[in-house]
């Protein structure tokens, strides 16, 4: 369908060396959409860019550290510049550390917090300025199912993916009126470089798996239908929302009675 087409649109990816960076680019690539692609090293983003051209698309590769105020303006502006504009921002670079709370360090804090939350906010800042004057752009924080549900060892990345949810809804609010939608997709438990360790743990998985409703932790694939709905005209009339894309973990899922879910 014409609602979900790309041509023509130019997508930033924040993050896009691997993981969900990786397939984000991939999927909006797919859907016709040009990209700008970002890392700390630009050198880590050579696959993602080569996937990308095979693709047939066009694909531009920026350093950019979201921890660094300076660092992020000069990429937006390198992006700009080589791209000539940005429709949509993927606003996706972050990380964690799994700690007890009694163990979280004031520099894990730190960390987290300006990597998922100061970072997410003044990344959609520079991009979003631009979005307002051209009164147009969809803006794609990614958040994660902690936004909704608390986990414990996970106090730190909660808390900024709690930030993300709540930071989307007031970009909406203050970018709506000048064309811009600003969404927070929130992927449940997915398989990534920065938590494989723990799905090697085959007792960890199957109990992760009861939770679940439809039973299965998430795979490649299942993030591209939303990441390319919100980037698109389809989701026009949308803002200020978060889209859980979890098999359904959110719901709260227990053995409520026995026998149940068996």
């Amino acid at each position: 369908m014409n609602l979900f087409d790309l041509s023509g649109k130019t997508a930033l990816v924040t993050g896009a060396s691997r993981g969900l960076g990786k397939q984000f680019s991939l999927a909006l690539a797919r859907a016709g959409a040009d990209l700008v692609i970002t890392a700390r090293d630009v050198n880590d983003l050579a696959e993602t860019a080569a996937e990308v051209e095979a693709l047939g698309r066009k694909v531009h590769m920026v350093s950019l550290e979201v921890r660094d105020h300076e660092s992020i303006k000069k990429a937006i502006e390198t992006a700009w510049s080589a791209a000539g504009k940005i429709d949509i921002l993927v606003n996706n670079a972050g990380c964690n550390v799994r700690k007890p709370a009694a163990d979280v360090t004031w520099e894990d804090w730190n960390t987290v917090l300006d990597t998922n939350l100061r970072g997410v906010f003044f990344v959609a800042q520079e991009v979003g300025r631009q979005m307002v004057e051209r009164g147009y752009g969809r803006i794609i924080n990614i958040g994660s199912v902690t936004c909704v549900s608390g986990y414990a060892g996970l106090g730190p990345y909660g808390a900024s993916r709690g930030g993300t949810k709540q930071l989307t809804m007031s970009l909406a609010d203050d970018w709506g009126p000048h064309g811009v939608t600003v969404n927070c997709l929130a992927p449940g438990w997915f398989k990534t470089r920065q938590n494989a360790v723990m799905y090697e743990d085959v007792e960890w998985v199957s109990s992760l798996c009861e939770r679940i409703p439809l039973r299965r932790p998430g795979a490649s694939g299942d993030l591209d239908g939303p990441v390319v709905f919100l980037a698109s005209d389809a989701s026009g009339y949308i803002t200020g929302q978060t889209l859980l894309v979890d098999g359904g973990i959110s719901v709260g899922s227990v053995k409520a009675v026995p026998g149940s879910r068996a």
